[in-house]
This record gives structure tokens, sequence and C-alpha cells, in this order.
């Protein structure tokens, strides 16, 4: 089980928003690479990244910043936003990136999710991203009118190493994750679920111990390891104690 921390990139500096809002954003880090540092120094292995603008724009528009993640912490990186063709999704996995995320494109274009997922077994994950129960796209800047599991079904058996569910209601909002929703989508599906999407404390990672849960690969922490509001020493310890 997985705890992920987030770094979110607008303008080149590390953000976190509110349910996905780019005018609501409060910046925590100019330094986004210094930030990866934080995290890494703390204990976690893996970091979720996402270019924000990028989502928006439909190409990378914080590639520096990732660049200089990369080249900071030796984590394993997994990055979306902007990821929408094949040239995107080699550019990043070649410059060190170990898993990308594509959203939008997974709505849009699901062949492109099952080529770069046979190309790159195990380091093309999907993003589904839900209002409503409806899957958002373009930034979250549009609801399409297909649920989760409708898309997540497309990619049963395509190689696609883990979907990505954030509640948009909730991210950003302090108020728990949607266990409910996120375990109900890792029980109907076979690929791995990664909860993301308003993780408040160290209650909603104990739910990762329990065995309802045992289908997800981890859960996204942003807000709330910012603030102070998650402990993260606590928080690793629990997993690992969890494993044992």
């Amino acid at each position: 089980m997985i705890l992920f921390p987030a770094i979110d990139l607008k303008d080149g500096v590390a953000v976190r928003l509110k349910q996905g809002d780019m005018d609501r954003a409060t910046v925590f880090n100019r330094d986004p690479a210094a930030q990866a540092h934080v995290f890494e120094t703390q204990g976690f292995k893996h970091l979720h990244v996402v270019d924000l603008d990028g989502a928006f724009a439909g190409k990378p528009m914080n590639a520096a910043a990732v660049d200089r993640i990369l080249e900071t912490v030796g984590l394993c990186v997994q990055l979306g936003g902007g990821i929408r063709d094949m040239a995107t999704v080699e550019g990043w996995l070649e410059k060190g990136v170990d898993r990308v995320i594509i959203g939008t494109a997974a709505v849009r274009d699901p062949a492109l999710v099952k080529e770069a997922a046979r190309k790159f077994p195990k380091r093309v994950a999907v993003g589904l991203d839900a209002k409503d129960g409806k899957v958002a796209v373009q930034g979250w800047a549009e609801t399409s009118e297909l649920s989760v599991l409708d898309i997540a079904r497309r990619f049963e058996d395509a190689g696609v190493a883990a979907i990505i569910y954030t509640d948009v209601a909730r991210d950003g909002m302090l108020k728990g994750i949607n266990w409910d929703a996120t375990i109900a989508l890792a029980d109907a599906i076979s690929i791995p679920v990664i909860a993301s999407g308003g993780l408040a404390s160290i209650d909603d990672v104990k739910v990762l111990t329990e065995p309802r849960a045992r289908k997800l690969e981890g859960a996204i922490a942003g807000r709330a390891l910012y603030d102070g509001r998650l402990d993260p020493v606590e928080a690793m310890a629990l997993l690992r104690s969890a494993r044992g």
C-alpha cells in the first residue's frame, strides 16, 4: 500500500487547488524540486505530480519544474497533466518519469492508452476524475456523459498499471476521501485503484489498512501534508506496520 505525496504545478510553483478550480489555488512552495526533496527526506518512496496548466492546455506546460524534480530526487514519480499523444508519453518516460497518467485522452482517445500500455507495460496509468459520478476532462473544466466505471472497463486487460480515481468535489477540501465510491470501483474492476481527493487525516490512512481496501494500490495526499494535518512519519509507520 503506497501513500503518494502530491505536487501540483501551476506557473512553475507547487500549489493546491480547491475542487479543481484554478482560481482557488494556494501556493505552498515556489520551488517544487525543494518540496519533492522534503517528501523524500520524510521517507516517501513515490511522488504524484500534476501539470495543472498542461491539463488545460493539452500539452506539457511545466516541463522545467518537472525536470528539476527528476534531477533532484530519486523517488518513483508518476506524472499527469497534458499527456495527450504518444510523443509526450515517450518523452516523459525517457526523461525518467516512472509512470505517466492519461486523463482526458482516456475518454477521448482510448486507443492511445491501449497503445501506450502495450508499448510500456505497467508504466501507464489512467486518471479518472468524477463530478457526480461522471468523468470530468480538460483539467476538470468539462464533464463527459460517461461514468467512471464505463471508462475504467475500457481498459480491462489492456496492461494499464492503475486507475487514479478522484472525487473532484472533495479535492483540496479536507473532507476525507470518498471511500465508498473508490472501493466500489476497485471491487468492480481488475486494475489496481489509487484513491485521490480530500485525504484529510490519519483516519484516511487507516482505511488503507482495512480489509475492504485490499484491492487498492494506495492513496494520494496533498493539502493535509502541506498544512500539517497529516504527520508523514505517523502515516508511513502505520502503513509499514500494516504490511508487517
